[in-house]
């Protein structure tokens, strides 16, 4: 990112050519963006006009500091549904306004982006890994699904976590409104068809349409079918959101894990179609562009918005080529807040949960948590036991953390789940044990190749992790775990040892020792640039002389036919 951050970057190289590709691909997401942003604001809890609000700064401030030529931004099914748990929690300790906080979050979330952009601290996300976001992303879609059946059987919505939700739908199954539960089954029908069948023929819109025209048609207000309601037509209050400094402390929290999810899934999303097309995404440009469009989102009584992968195929697959696309989706939404608000005031309700139902089913991938749990393998079961399934595990604990504690301690939880399991096997690594391929100079793991071949007397053994305080005395331990009653030498293969600190060389030393006492040998083969400088500079100095270029060098040295040189220090 450079100093002066130049701006509208995929308008570089602009060509005539491009125009028309960028115009339908404008209208196609268009087409998509209007019924998703008034579905969305209703899962973050705001009047549906509150979407659209947001979804044109957003879309207008992403093209001029985004780096992808193919994101769009605006409201999100994940991201909203952070929004209604952490505003609803203030708003119900503080009695500030619902909709005021909303758009205050957008602005928190927007400057801490921002903030952390300008800062180059991209790299944040991966610390979020792909299991833990995987995992997320399906307990947040079963909470949105759970609370949006309800809708769509025209019954009560229970509260409470995912289980309580669940089993309060299910005991009032009986009390479904026959007309509801029509109207949403056949709007969830024709977009999951539509789908299909017709990918490029956006069914929300079409099932958008269809319901606002079946309300008067066979008067389903009248038979009990609740409708959208009243929606203020024309542009949006400009400004601050009206709230105290107070309310902006409570929402930071809550607003780093809203830009920590933002960012990853857009990121992504603009990843994916940045390989397809071969052109590079900036990180840290990208949390710039994610901070100009919450915080515009803000300013025009908006909500959070973050990248969506799905209006992002459906824009690189209807051909754009450039931000031209997003911009042209602004203005059209600006359009449809002019003139079309009152067309969507007959919007029956459960047609809009239906339209929400179809897009998180599409987030439910059951098929990712089956690749995670074939992922296992013996030989990592044999190594790491119950930990060797340590991406299903984070997965599972960040699904289950938002199923029973809701979305950002759920987030946090798969998190931390991830990192203490990752913590755990790095202070376990595997220690193999080692011989030689038959006819070659190559040493490799026993338990993988049977047929390979051991020096008698000498045990090599092979540490596969970097050697740092947490593992040190484990690694000690396997080395004497391994030795026999007629072992005479160690030597310890450091070419998977990407990495040692100081803890690790005193162990070495240490172990060096303990060998000496037991008449047994150590020698070190294959130390690697890091490792090498820390032994010599850290208190190694005593394992220099018995440092060898391989573990051949190392063998040899010490099956020499002369007993005399067996102990005897030699530069290798």
């Amino acid at each position: 990112m450079s100093r002066k951050l130049p701006v509208f970057m995929s308008f570089s190289g602009y060509q005539k050519a491009w125009i028309t590709p960028d115009v339908v691909a404008g209208l196609t997401v268009w087409a998509v963006m209007v019924p998703e942003a008034l579905a969305y604001a209703t899962i973050a809890g705001v009047s549906p006009v509150v979407g659209l609000y947001a979804a044109v700064p957003a879309l207008v401030l992403y093209a001029a500091f985004g780096s992808s030529k193919h994101l769009v931004v605006g409201p999100m099914a994940a991201t909203a549904a952070l929004s209604a748990a952490a505003v609803g929690d203030i708003a119900a300790r503080t009695g500030a306004d619902f909709t005021q906080l909303s758009a205050g979050l957008a602005l928190v979330a927007g400057l801490i982006a921002l903030a952390a952009g300008l800062a180059r601290l991209g790299f944040l996300a991966s610390f979020i890994s792909g299991p833990v976001l995987k995992g997320f992303i399906i307990g947040l879609a079963l909470t949105i699904l759970v609370g949006q059946l309800p809708k769509l059987f025209g019954i009560p919505k229970a509260d409470g976590d995912f289980f309580e939700q669940a089993w309060g739908l299910l005991t009032h199954l009986g009390d479904t409104q026959g007309w509801t539960f029509l109207v949403g089954g056949l709007s969830l029908a024709v977009v999951v068809v539509l789908r299909t069948v017709a990918p490029r023929i956006p069914g929300s819109l079409v099932v958008v349409l269809g319901g606002i025209a079946a309300v008067p048609l066979f008067d389903l207000d009248a038979k009990g079918v609740d409708i959208v309601g009243p929606i203020q037509s024309g542009l949006p209050h400009l400004g601050l959101p009206d709230l105290g400094w107070s309310d902006y402390g409570a929402l930071a929290t809550s607003a780093a894990g809203v830009v920590l999810i933002a960012f990853a899934e857009g990121l992504g999303a603009a990843k994916t179609y940045a390989n397809r097309d071969h052109y590079r995404i900036d990180v840290n440009r990208e949390l710039v562009g994610l901070g100009a469009a919450n915080m515009g989102a803000s300013l025009a009584s908006g909500m959070v918005v973050n990248g969506s992968l799905s209006k992002t195929a459906v824009n690189g697959e209807a051909g754009a080529r450039s931000q031209i696309s997003g911009l042209l989706v602004a203005a059209l939404t600006v359009a449809t807040l002019l003139f079309l608000t009152g067309l969507f005031e007959s919007l029956p309700e459960a047609t809009l949960a239906a339209v929400v139902i179809a897009a998180v089913i599409e987030l439910i991938d059951r098929w990712a948590l089956v690749r995670l749990w074939r992922s296992y393998t013996t030989a990592l079961g044999g190594i790491y036991g119950w930990a060797a399934r340590v991406d299903l595990i984070a997965a599972l604990a960040a699904l289950f953390g938002v199923l029973l504690f809701d979305t950002l301690p759920g987030l946090f939880i798969g998190i931390v789940v991830s990192i203490v399991l990752l913590v755990y096997r790095s202070s376990r690594p595997h220690v193999a044990v080692l011989g030689r391929q038959p006819g070659e100079h190559h040493w490799v793991d026993l338990d993988r190749n049977p047929d390979a071949t051991t020096v008698e007397h000498i045990v090599v053994l092979r540490p596969e992790s970097g050697l740092f305080y947490a593992n040190a005395d484990n690694v000690a331990d396997a080395v004497t775990d391994h030795l026999e009653p007629d072992t005479t030498a160690v030597v310890l293969d450091l070419a998977s040892v990407p990495v040692i600190d100081v803890s690790a060389v005193d162990m070495l030393v240490e172990l060096h020792a303990d060998l000496q006492r037991r008449q047994v040998t150590l020698c070190v083969a294959r130390d690697i640039g890091q490792v090498r400088d820390v032994l010599q500079t850290a208190g190694g100095a005593d394992l220099l002389d018995r440092v060898f270029p391989t573990a051949d060098d190392a063998v040899d040295h010490l099956t020499r036919p002369t007993d005399a040189d067996r102990g005897t220090t030699e530069e290798p």
